[in-house]
């Protein structure tokens, strides 16, 4: 019997892993394909964005999701749970395709898959990295010593040996596929200097895409036929010489608020929120009166995106709630009042 097939999807805090899976469901034509979504922080927001898209096979019963933190520190308790639900079903997916959060490395969700339970069952086709082009751009996981001099002494959150390049270089190291996300906000030149930069920290063998918005064909998305499980421990990690990983560098809490009249005071309110408490992300959904839809608010750093997505269902609670992600210490108190415009 074939061995159904995973891809994996990683990418920084807000690169756009989300948009990807999301154009990917539209565009399956009808294949069986099963979501299993990681995130940093208690709230489902990543899930809740795509069981609202009205998209066919984004049903509850189809998307899975593992909360509380980093699918690859908790491989034993959570995951492999998950999966052996997915492949028990009496009509099992086609494709499964698992959403780690931001913070997540690859190579250790990726071992999972030779354990015992679902190794004769389950073959990774392959890891694609979402990347944020123009935050690559503005020089903020740049391997040049000199750019990252300068991106110190230009953001004081920079001024210290931060998690974050890491994290970054190693999702990129897993990949097969890197998605050189949001391309169409960066000129001709300042494209080809990221593709090139990217180029030089992966393998040879990796492809490199642009995209927009997250649109990629699930033709390229799916079908790359790595095996990845077979040669992950090829794939070098800066955590290659510790025997575990965790994620106490970071730390996510969820902020409850009242009705929210002007989104776009509190989309100005984040911008400032953000530099002044350096804020990573901040995703969540709010309640404007009067409206009969649910806003969508998505922050990364100070670059805020709007939008209503779907209306309120009927019996559903109309509440304003935000996951906030940063590095340890955030001051919760301070951040709360800051963004309620106190």
């Amino acid at each position: 019997m074939s061995k159904i097939s995973a891809t994996v999807i990683t990418g920084f805090l807000g690169a756009g892993k989300t948009s990807v899976i999301r154009h990917m469901l539209e565009n399956a034509g009808g294949k069986r394909i099963a979501l299993v979504i990681n995130e940093f922080g208690d709230l489902g927001i990543d899930r809740e964005l795509i069981t609202g898209c009205g998209i066919e096979g984004c049903e509850d019963e189809n998307v899975m999701e593992l909360a509380h933190g980093c699918i690859c520190c908790t491989v034993a308790d959570d995951f492999l749970p998950t999966m052996e639900a997915l492949l028990d079903r009496p009509e099992p997916p086609e494709h499964i395709v698992i959403e780690t959060s931001g913070l997540a490395l690859p190579k250790p969700l990726v071992k999972a898959f030779n354990w015992p339970e679902i190794k004769s069952r389950v073959t990774v086709d392959g890891v694609v990295t979402v990347v944020d082009a123009p935050a690559v751009a503005a020089g903020q996981f740049a391997d040049d010593p000199d750019a990252v001099q300068d991106a110190r002494e230009a953001d004081e959150v920079l001024d210290h040996e931060s998690p974050l390049e890491e994290v970054f270089e190693d999702q990129l190291l897993c990949a097969d596929m890197v998605l050189l996300n949001k391309s169409d906000l960066l000129d001709g030149n300042a494209l080809e200097r990221i593709r090139a930069e990217v180029r030089d920290g992966v393998a040879a063998q990796v492809r490199l895409v642009d995209a927009v918005h997250g649109a990629i064909d699930p033709k390229v998305l799916l079908g790359i036929g790595a095996g990845v499980e077979d040669v992950i421990d090829g794939r070098w990690s800066h955590r290659d010489a510790e025997d575990d990983h965790d994620h106490d560098d970071f730390e996510s809490f969820v902020l409850t608020m009242g009705d929210i009249a002007h989104p776009e005071e509190l989309e100005e309110r984040i911008k400032v929120c953000a530099v002044d408490h350096q804020i990573l992300r901040v995703k969540g959904f709010v309640h404007v009166p009067g409206k009969d839809m649910r806003h969508v608010v998505q922050a990364v750093g100070a670059r805020v995106q709007r939008y209503y997505d779907r209306p309120w269902a009927d019996g559903e609670e109309r509440r304003t709630e935000l996951v906030i992600i940063g590095e340890v210490g955030l001051d919760q108190a301070a951040i709360g009042r800051a963004l309620a415009g106190n």
